[in-house]
């Protein structure tokens, strides 16, 4: 991930993305071990992108867009649910009945959240901030997506000051472990 562009497009082209690891992960047999090794990278990269949403994208929306307090906090309890969902992910082998049911679950959730972003709160993000601030946005979201956990961590805070304390630590020693246990992202 790290697209280009501003936030909206940064954003969207990660949506993208994640709906085609969805796809490539459906492609493979049940109980292939790629599946994991997809499951994994599918991982990586919505860690990433909540943590850099939740650092610069909805404290913006919270500032500029009427409603965005209530907006903020709906798309913050998604991310604590497809955070959940993930830690369970990652402790099952691709032979358990539950790895399925799981990305299936986590699948319509995903969908479900991408579409209340595209279609709602990226327009009125839109419409109450200028192009630079867009950019400046896109900029940020980048950023923070090169030293976010890759790993998801549900009791960390997910809220300014505490999640941009927190993340670069968090994704520097899941970073560590990624290399010390051979996963790759």
């Amino acid at each position: 991930m790290g697209h280009g562009g501003n936030v909206i497009g940064e954003l969207t082209a990660d949506h993208r993305e994640v709906d085609e690891l969805f796809a490539r992960i459906e492609q493979q047999p049940v109980g292939d071990k790629r599946r994991r090794q997809l499951a994994d990278q599918l991982t990586v990269e919505l860690v990433r992108h909540s943590v850099a949403e939740e650092e610069y994208l909805y404290p913006a929306v919270r500032r500029h867009v009427d409603g965005g307090d209530d907006l903020a906090d709906k798309e913050l309890e998604d991310h604590a649910g497809v955070e959940r969902m993930l830690k369970d992910l990652e402790g099952l082998d691709t032979d358990d009945d539950q790895f399925n049911h799981l990305v299936a679950k986590l699948k319509l959730q995903v969908a479900e959240h991408v579409r209340d972003e595209e279609n709602r709160l990226f327009p009125l993000l839109a419409a109450a901030c200028t192009a630079e601030e867009l950019d400046e946005l896109g900029d940020r979201i980048r950023r923070a997506k090169k030293t976010a956990p890759t790993r998801p961590h549900p009791s960390a805070p997910d809220t300014p000051p505490g999640n941009k304390i927190l993340a670069p630590g968090a994704g520097l020693v899941d970073r560590a472990r990624d290399l010390i246990t051979g996963r790759n992202h």
